[in-house]
């Protein structure tokens, strides 16, 4: 097999059986392993019975930008460096973004060693269409900005799959209920693989109702827009007669509000389809 400085590991979300081979075997042979979590890694790697021969470093949000360049000068000294995150794919809302582009960059050889990932497996138990999805990583952390975002995904047709923390469940379940409908169907996938694993599906209501006691690493599935039915305008159409309302002089939301009623839409619809058409 050629030398491949840069590889990056898909580790195990919680179950440490989970561990590809070339995980274990590029542990044990990497020249340098940048670890998101060292304490954690080190764990992994007695549970495998993996010495890990080269140099560890950390690697994780708050020096990632910094420490990014010294392994870029050991990729370009022909050093091989692997990339392990806590669980799953790095890059994949976790470091390694930005060495990947240094690696690119360099015209070094940028590899992976397949591997669990959260978006993937939430998506295959929550029972939700499988099809077609779009991943959306974690949503805005402040209420206000987060509510527009979900407004402007509000017509997404396609499952949509988000990460959160456990403090903010709560608040983005209410959000995602206000923005999308609070009979959307959706998925809450906790601890996935680790002891405590659980899957709750209902109605994006529902979960929210219960959201207080969901702890643990969260992955959330929630389903597309429904079809549109035959004859509803599109929400170019619809964007365009609020904004003719609105040069005419009225308020935005009074026009909205006017649009809505005008084509047995809710509001919310209308609204993203303004949003979506800024």
């Amino acid at each position: 097999m050629a030398h491949v400085p840069l590889i990056l590991l898909g580790a195990p979300l919680g179950n440490p059986e989970d561990a590809s081979p070339r995980l274990r075997e590029t542990l044990a042979t990497a020249d340098v392993v940048a670890a998101e979590d060292t304490r954690r890694l080190g764990r992994l790697a007695q549970h495998l019975g993996v010495e890990i021969t080269g140099r560890l470093v950390s690697y994780f949000e708050g020096n990632e930008e910094r420490r990014t360049p010294d392994l870029a000068e050991e990729l370009a000294a022909g050093r091989t460096v692997a990339v392990v995150t806590d669980g799953g794919m790095p890059s994949v809302s976790d470091p390694g973004f930005r060495l990947v582009r240094a690696a690119v960059a360099l015209g070094v050889p940028v590899t992976a060693a397949p591997g669990p990932s959260a978006v993937v497996t939430a998506l295959a138990v929550s029972g939700l269409p499988c099809d077609r999805f779009c991943f959306e990583g974690f949503p805005p952390r402040k209420q206000a900005e987060r509510r527009s975002y979900f407004t402007a995904l509000a017509a997404e047709p396609r499952t949509l799959v988000f990460f959160e923390s456990p403090h903010r469940i709560a608040a983005t379940l209410a959000d995602l209920a206000q923005a999308f409908g609070d009979d959307r169907p959706a998925a809450l996938c906790r601890e996935l693989t680790k002891t405590y694993e659980e899957i709750r599906r209902g109605t994006l209501a529902a979960l929210a109702a219960d959201a207080e006691t969901a702890r643990g690493e969260i992955t959330l599935v929630v389903a597309g827009a429904p079809p549109v039915a035959a004859g509803r305008p599109s929400d170019e159409a619809l964007a365009a007669e609020v904004a003719e309302l609105v040069a005419a002089g009225a308020d935005r939301k009074e026009a909205t509000l006017d649009v809505a009623k005008r084509h047995g839409l809710a509001k919310r619809e209308v609204y993203a389809a303004v949003i979506a058409h800024k």
